[in-house]
């Protein structure tokens, strides 16, 4: 009977000492509409960076993965931040990760933190890195800071061209 109690008493204080991690990232990206020429939705990676500017893990990338004879990962170095920290060490397509590029407007992704690079996350500081690449157009990336481990206040950033609002919160 003793024993039990020392289990029980023992596995009650681990899952007290774990920490409540946050259950989901929810993030918004907005691609803008823009009234060119020759109009190509962008290539886009999104990546969660640590506190020295190295890449944690890579929650999304939105290419063209139909093109004939996977041509479309061809031009996914044009990301050049994201490429160089996390996207050359890749195959692709990649399972959770790999996407069809997406229209203008407003994205709304949920990533669950049981999964794919959330599950590894520790608690902290980090940032959410949006880059986009465009043919025939230009190149941006925005950060948005955020608290890993708790909910907390939305936190957001506005590229200027290619990228329009970039909404994170901890859920």
């Amino acid at each position: 009977m003793k024993r039990s109690i020392s289990l029980l008493t023992f596995a009650g204080a681990a899952v007290g000492a774990a920490p409540a991690l946050a259950a989901d990232l929810n993030v918004t990206v907005e691609i803008p509409r823009m009234t060119v020429a020759e109009y190509h939705k962008p290539y886009v990676a999104i990546w969660i960076e640590n506190a020295d500017a190295t890449a944690a893990g890579t929650l999304a990338v939105w290419y063209d993965a139909d093109n004939r004879e996977d041509k479309g990962a061809k031009w996914l170095k044009d990301m050049r931040q994201w490429w160089r920290k996390a996207g050359r060490e890749m195959s692709f397509p990649a399972d959770g990760v790999s996407g069809a590029t997406r229209a203008p407007g407003p994205q709304k992704l949920v990533f669950a933190g049981s999964k794919g690079a959330l599950k590894a996350l520790k608690p902290g500081q980090y940032n959410l890195v949006v880059e986009a690449a465009r043919e025939v157009g230009g190149h941006e990336a925005v950060r948005v800071p955020f608290t890993w481990g708790k909910a907390g206040k939305p936190a957001s950033a506005k590229g200027a061209t290619e990228l329009g609002a970039v909404i994170v919160s901890v859920k």
